[in-house]
């Protein structure tokens, strides 16, 4: 599979470095923005994210900023509520709304994992004019059903939902079969 990634400005680095691990084995376009980077360094310390396709937030004339760029899809982890508020009002002032944009004129998955609360009005809205120009809105919603132990259980399962909504198979957390009982009841 062919992808973009972008990761930008809040808080979650994690997100978008756990989904570039998963997607080893793929082709993957890196977009980090200034601010994603600040965060990263803040929370994450200075991970290593060396990629042979990894474009700077303002090059439009990087490949990805074209439409006849074939990717398959894009995903923005986390996503930033100016970002969102870019993609979903067609803004593309830099790279990572513009690689959006083509997604969405193309009909490309694009996949939003906006990462804030509590949620504007604002944000509301913003995500339901993404969602109607066909982005998927994924926030990073817990779950506890699989019986998460620790940070990282919970961030392999946002993860887990993403590599769902691209249709990339994995074993990050254990995906709902229907309640079981307990053995002896």
């Amino acid at each position: 599979m062919k992808l973009v990634v972008a990761i930008t400005g809040a808080s979650g680095a994690v997100l978008g470095v756990r989904l570039l691990q998963e997607l080893e084995s793929h082709e993957v376009a890196l977009v980090v923005t200034e601010a994603g980077e600040q965060v990263m360094r803040y929370e994450l310390g200075d991970p290593e994210l060396v990629y042979s396709s990894r474009f700077a937030p303002h090059d439009l004339t990087a490949p990805i900023a074209s439409s006849s760029y074939p990717v398959d899809a894009m995903v923005v982890i986390p996503c930033t509520m100016k970002t969102l508020a870019a993609i979903a009002h067609g803004y593309t002032n830099d790279l990572v709304s513009r690689a959006a944009d083509n997604a969405l004129r193309m009909g490309r998955r694009l996949v939003l994992v906006p990462r804030e609360t509590p949620l504007s009005l604002a944000a509301i809205e913003n995500m339901r004019a993404a969602r109607l120009a066909g982005a998927v809105i994924l926030p990073p919603v817990m779950a506890y059903y699989f019986a998460p132990h620790s940070v990282d259980d919970m961030t392999n399962f946002v993860v887990g939902k993403v590599l769902d909504t691209l249709g990339i198979p994995h074993h990050l957390y254990r995906q709902w079969t229907g309640p079981h009982e307990e053995q002896g009841e």
